[in-house]
């Protein structure tokens, strides 16, 4: 199975031709201009037909005139416009074209034809149905929008590749018990603006919530490739939305990419080991939680203990927990090397938040700041910098995909007290450690995310 994107954008395309925001101006900058999405299946099975989809395939050097069967999503007007079908009767193209989808797309795809055109067969589908064309079996799945009798499309091709088309939906939709998909077309229109109207769309947010729920359901797996679509202006610019997505094992394909379904996915292997830093209030934290937001289960470390005596630490717990998904398990411990050595490669992935809180422990369980003379004092210097080699050993060698936070406390003003300094020297120090053997570091400033080994954050 051959598929082309013939666009991969949303209803006003991204840029947005009327808009000057910061996303839009982004895109243009980086030239990923988007039309309305579409996809070309071997050349003779077209996914939605919206305004922009004719003449993308002419920029793209790709003819239409094989086409043998429509799918239509939906009645808007990005994914169900009839002029294809009358470009289609000028050009004399008189071979048979039969078109499917929901009762209102028909419609408003009919219109632009004469009632009794013979070469096109207008046929309703339900959600639930089954059709067999050249081959191709095609299953309908009930998609979560505002539009009456909205689809998704579930397509197994002759020689067994499995694709679904899932836009325009939320994230509300259900997919057969014994599917298993080769390659994902899964939309994701508004990115980081979480206040749009409806839950009829994927955001950022509940976009990796899809991900997740397919893995669980076996929908999905490591050889499966997840393409997003469907994209607005939302959206951070394409070059910051490639590394987030890149995170949850999807792709940010571009316009005219041809995707070989059973093909190896382009993306390098998300990586196993991920040191988060960043200042105070950064978003470091939930940075760190974003990158395993697609992941089924997730083992979160903790290495803060609570504090009953002190109400404001006990609020940032909380708020920590509140916001992590339910199926995470949360351990509270310190053995942060022992976790390390004994985690399997096929283990939920772990996350551990933070360094700074395991360093500070570290520090006073080890009697650091209470050594009483100069013997004492070497004594607990050596059992710290045993710890630490301990743990910056076990980082490096694990199997585990594992993923910790560190305050970075270089770029503040020289503390006051020798205590202070030596605290900052030390976690410094193992910050530069686990970096250097990490693969990939990631530096958080106003909650943006910057890889400091990549170039796709």
């Amino acid at each position: 199975m051959e598929v082309t994107l013939l666009g991969t954008g949303g209803g006003s395309g991204w840029p947005h031709p009327f808009c000057t925001c910061a996303s839009c101006y982004a895109a243009a900058a980086e030239g990923e201009i988007r039309a309305h999405s579409s996809a070309l299946i071997d050349g003779v099975l077209l996914l939605d037909c919206g305004q922009d989809v004719p003449r993308s395939a002419v920029r793209f050097g790709v003819g239409l005139e094989r086409v043998r069967h429509v799918l239509v999503t939906h009645d808007h007007h990005d994914h169900a416009n009839g002029a294809a079908l009358l470009w289609r009767r000028w050009a004399g193209v008189t071979e048979p074209l039969d078109v499917f989808g929901p009762r209102s797309a028909l419609d408003a795809l009919a219109m632009w034809l004469p009632p009794d055109d013979p070469d096109v067969v207008f046929r309703p589908l339900l959600p639930g149905e089954i059709v067999t064309l050249d081959g191709y079996v095609v299953r309908t799945l009930a998609a979560e929008h505002d539009s009456d009798g909205a689809l998704l499309y579930d397509i197994t091709s002759p020689d067994g590749r499995r694709l679904l088309y899932a836009t325009d939906t939320g994230p509300g939709f259900d997919t057969p018990d014994d599917a298993r998909y080769d390659l994902v077309l899964l939309e994701e229109s508004w990115g980081d603006n979480t206040t749009h109207a409806s839950g009829r769309h994927h955001d950022l947010t509940t976009f990796p919530l899809t991900l997740q729920r397919l893995r669980t359901h076996h929908a999905i797996d490591d050889d499966s490739r997840v393409l997003a679509i469907h994209l607005g202006h939302g959206n951070p610019r394409p070059s910051v939305l490639r590394g987030r997505l890149a995170a949850w094992g999807a792709e940010l394909p571009i316009d005219g990419d041809v995707i070989q379904v059973g093909a190896p996915s382009p993306l390098r292997a998300r990586p196993q080991r991920v040191l988060v830093l960043g200042g105070a209030r950064s978003g470091k934290s939930a940075a760190a939680e974003r990158m395993l937001a697609a992941e089924p289960s997730v083992c979160y470390v903790a290495t803060s203990s609570e504090n009953n005596d002190d109400p404001e630490w006990t609020a940032r717990i909380a708020a920590h927990r509140a916001r992590r998904p339910a199926s995470w398990t949360t351990v509270t411990t310190t053995s942060l090397a022992e976790l390390l050595r004994t985690r399997k490669a096929d283990d939920p992935p772990m996350l551990i938040d933070c360094l700074t809180l395991w360093l500070s422990r570290m520090i006073d369980d080890i009697g650091l700041w209470s050594a009483s003379d100069e013997i004492a004092a070497k004594a607990a210097d050596a059992a710290l910098a045993a710890t630490i080699d301990d743990l910056v050993e076990a980082w490096s060698a694990t199997h585990a995909r594992v993923v910790a936070v560190s305050n970075e406390v270089g770029g503040g003003i020289v503390p006051e007290h020798r205590s202070g300094r030596r605290f900052r020297d030390e976690l410094g120090a193992l910050n530069a450690r686990l970096a250097a053997v990490s693969d990939d570091v990631l530096f958080v400033t106003a909650g943006i995310s910057h890889s400091l080994h990549r170039s796709d954050h």
